[in-house]
């Protein structure tokens, strides 16, 4: 096999793994907001393992590679978000906070699967370095993903968390940055740092904040 060839199936079965992540993740969502009273996913049909149903072209498939290719410090992506309707939950500011929670603690679930395959690789002297490089990623990824999207500002799962736990006066507050939440990341992250390296603050800050917490968990899986 020419190495072209084995780059394209290594790059093919990184997308899949990304693909495969995202949509587990969102799929979590909806069905912990079934499980505390809400079926708009469901009706929507977004609890399926489709991907047409689910991939987002750019958070999905060209942000995931761009970063992969250019060996970015660590990986993110994402799918459509799965909508969910929180006046419809049981009991809202617990129910948000566990609705949320479901994604990140599906990619861990994944980390934790990926290590298993590892270690059942390792057992039975498995030599294949595609299906190992895939494993791997497939634990970094996951972990990154969840990491980053534990991240204490909202829209991302972990400001929905913190605003599930906060008092009712303060997750009110807190609510009203949503609107802000994702244009200031955006800003911080790409737009600034295009302008100007020096001002690259806040991705290095992220960077190491997600490249550190990845590292621990990863030695604690392996």
């Amino acid at each position: 096999m020419r190495l072209g060839d084995v780059d394209a199936l290594q790059t093919g079965a990184t997308l899949a793994v990304v693909v495969f992540s995202v949509i587990l993740h969102e799929i979590a969502h909806g069905a912990v907001a079934l499980l505390c009273g809400d079926d708009t996913a469901k009706r929507a049909g977004r609890l399926t393992l489709n991907p047409l149903n689910h991939i987002d072209a750019f958070g999905s498939l060209v942000l995931p590679l761009l970063l992969y290719l250019t060996r970015a410090p660590f990986m993110f992506g994402w799918a459509k978000p799965v909508p969910v309707d929180f006046t419809r939950l049981k009991r809202i500011k617990r129910d948000m906070a566990l609705v949320a929670l479901a994604g990140p603690a599906t990619n861990v679930f994944l980390a934790v699967s990926f290590t298993l395959g590892l270690r059942f690789c390792e057992a039975w002297n498995v030599q294949n370095d595609l299906f190992l490089q895939t494993l791997l990623f497939g634990i970094i990824f996951n972990l990154s993903l969840g990491v980053f999207n534990m991240l204490p500002v909202l829209p991302m799962d972990g400001g929905r968390v913190l605003t599930g736990i906060l008092p009712i006066k303060a997750a009110v507050a807190f609510a009203k940055t949503e609107r802000y939440g994702m244009p200031a990341m955006i800003f911080l992250l790409f737009i600034l740092p295009a302008l100007d390296e020096k001002w690259d603050i806040a991705g290095q800050w992220l960077s190491f904040g997600v490249r550190y917490g990845v590292r621990l968990l990863t030695k604690l899986l392996l």
